[in-house]
C-alpha cells in the first residue's frame, strides 16, 4: 500500500496524514459521511510519528481509519445513527478497534450508517442520509452507507463497516470503492452492536485491494469474546493467478438491470482472459430463495438483539424512538417468533439457509470463485420513495454469501449512466487468500 510505505519512509508523517483528513472531513461535511470526528486523533498521530522515528511502529501505523457508527470504540458516541442511543459513549474497544491501535492505526472518526443496520440505501440515520460522492444525488447505499462515502470521497485512508446481508459491498459498488466480507468466524464481532448475530462480520472499505488486505489481515484472528472465531492462516495474498472463476445462470434472472449484468460477464471474460483462467457453469439453483430466506432470520435475530434497549440502561426505549424500518423489523421479529408461527416462517427460512449453503459447497467443488453483479439495479436517487420489497431486492445478490457463511468482496468495473458498478467476487469459507487474488485480477 503506497500510504504505508510512505509513512514507514518518513515521507508523511502520521501528523500531517491524519489533519489532511480532518481538514478534508470538515470541509466535506454536507456528505454526512461522519457523525463524529475522533478529537484526540491528531494528538495519537503525534504518538505513532514518536514510534516511526524510532522504528517500533506497528503494521498499520499512521493510517486513519473511519468506524461504522455501530462499533464500540471507547469515549466516542457509539449512536447506531438512531435517537435511540444518540447520546451513548463507548464503554470499551471493541475487538477490532483493539487490534488496530496495537498495530498504531488511528481512528479518525464515526461514520454515518443506516439506523441499527437496517435498511439498504444509507437514508434510515435519524441524522439524515448520506450523499454519494460518487454519484451526487444518489443514493450510497447501506448500511456502510457512510464508511464506502468517507472512503469514496477521500476523508480516510479506509474504513471499517459490517456486513449483515450486503452492507459492506452493496455500498461499495454504489460510490465505486473495493469493499470485503469476511468469511463468518474470521473476525471477532465482540463490540458490534448485533442486527443478525448469525450472519454479522466486520470487514473493511478502500479504494484499493492492498489497504483493504492490509486491515483484514490485522482485524482476523479467534476471540475469547467470540466463540465462533477461528484462528485461521491469514495468507492474504493480492498477486493474481489463474483460477476456475464459476458463473450461475440463475443469477441472470435475479439482475433487474441486464447492463449491470452484462457488463460483468465482459469484466469476467476480461479476467479468464488476462489470467489465463477458465470459467465454469456452476448451478445457484435456490439463489432466488435468498432473500425470503434471509428477512425471517434477520427480523427475529434483530427482534431479540434489541431487547437490550429498554431504556433501563442504554439510551431510550427503542419502539418509542427510532425510526420506521427499524420498527418494521422489530414487529416483524415479535410476530415471526409467536409460537403459532413457529413452523411457519423460521424453520422455513433455515431450511431454505442450508439449501443455499450446500448450493455454494457444490459449486466450490468445480469453481474456485464465483464471480457475478454486487447489486441488481443501479441505485436510486436520495427521497425517491420505493417499496420495502424494492429496497429489500438490493440485498438479492449479496445475501446468498451471508446465508452460507463464504467471504465476498467487490471491486468497481465501470460506470452506467455515469453511476459506478461493482463486481462482486465470492470464495469458499476462511479462503481470504484466493478472494482476494480473484479480486486483484479483476
Amino acid at each position: 500500500m503506497q500510504k504505508l510505505s510512505m509513512l514507514m519512509k518518513g515521507e508523511v508523517s502520521a501528523e500531517e496524514n491524519v489533519q489532511k483528513f480532518l481538514d478534508e472531513a470538515r470541509r466535506k461535511k454536507d456528505l454526512n459521511a461522519f457523525l463524529r470526528l475522533n478529537s484526540s486523533a491528531l494528538s495519537e498521530a503525534e504518538a505513532v510519528d514518536r514510534k516511526l522515528g524510532k522504528g517500533r511502529a506497528g503494521r498499520l501505523a499512521g493510517l486513519a481509519i473511519a468506524v461504522k457508527a455501530n462499533i464500540s470504540v471507547e469515549g466516542m458516541n457509539i449512536s447506531c445513527a438512531s435517537r435511540t442511543l444518540e447520546d451513548y459513549q463507548g464503554t470499551f474497544d471493541a475487538d477490532v478497534i483493539q487490534k488496530i491501535r496495537q498495530e498504531d492505526g488511528i481512528i479518525l472518526g464515526i461514520t454515518n450508517m443506516d439506523e441499527f443496520a437496517c435498511g439498504s440505501s444509507g437514508e434510515t440515520s435519524a441524522f439524515g442520509p448520506t450523499q454519494n460522492p460518487s454519484a451526487p444525488g444518489r443514493i450510497p447505499g447501506g448500511t456502510s452507507s457512510g464508511s464506502a462515502a468517507a472512503v469514496a470521497a477521500g476523508l480516510c485512508d479506509v474504513a471499517l463497516g459490517s456486513d449483515t446481508g450486503g452492507s459492506i459491498r452493496n455500498p461499495a459498488s454504489h460510490c465505486g470503492i473495493v469493499g470485503i466480507k469476511p468469511s463468518y468466524g474470521r473476525v471477532s464481532r465482540f463490540g458490534l452492536v448485533d442486527s443478525a448475530m448469525s450472519f454479522d462480520q466486520i470487514g473493511p472499505l478502500g479504494k484499493d485491494i492492498e489497504s483493504c488486505s492490509a486491515l483484514l489481515e490485522v482485524i482476523s484472528g479467534k476471540s475469547r469474546h467470540d466463540p465462533v472465531t477461528m484462528q485461521a492462516k491469514a495468507g492474504f495474498n493480492a498477486k493474481p493467478k489463474s483460477l476456475r472463476i464459476g458463473v450461475s445462470d440463475e443469477i441472470r434472472h435475479l439482475c433487474t438491470d441486464k447492463r449491470i449484468y452484462e457488463m460483468c460477464l465482459k469484466a469476467i471474460a476480461g479476467v479468464a482472459e488476462k489470467t489465463g483462467s477458465s470459467l465454469v457453469n456452476v448451478r445457484l439453483k435456490h439463489a432466488d430463495l435468498a432473500v425470503q430466506a434471509y428477512y425471517p432470520i434477520q427480523y427475529v435475530e434483530f427482534f431479540s438483539a434489541t431487547r437490550k434497549f429498554d431504556g433501563r440502561k442504554y439510551g431510550r426505549k427503542i419502539e418509542e424512538s427510532c425510526g420506521e424500518e427499524v420498527l418494521r423489523r422489530i414487529l416483524g421479529g415479535l410476530e415471526i417468533s409467536r409460537a403459532e408461527h413457529h413452523g411457519a416462517y423460521y424453520r422455513k427460512a433455515l431450511k431454505a439457509k442450508a439449501l443455499i449453503t450446500k448450493d455454494f459447497e457444490e459449486a466450490f467443488k468445480d469453481a474456485d470463485v464465483i464471480m457475478m453483479p454486487t447489486t441488481p439495479r443501479l441505485p436510486h436517487r436520495i427521497g425517491e420513495r420505493i417499496d420495502p420489497l424494492s429496497m429489500y431486492g438490493y440485498d438479492a445478490l449479496t445475501v446468498p454469501a451471508n446465508l452460507a457463511g463464504v467471504c465476498a468482496g467487490t471491486v468497481p468495473i465501470g460506470k452506467i449512466d455515469n453511476i459506478p458498478v461493482g463486481l462482486q467476487v465470492i470464495a469458499p469459507a476462511f479462503r481470504e487468500d484466493i478472494l482476494i487474488s480473484a479480486m486483484a485480477a479483476v
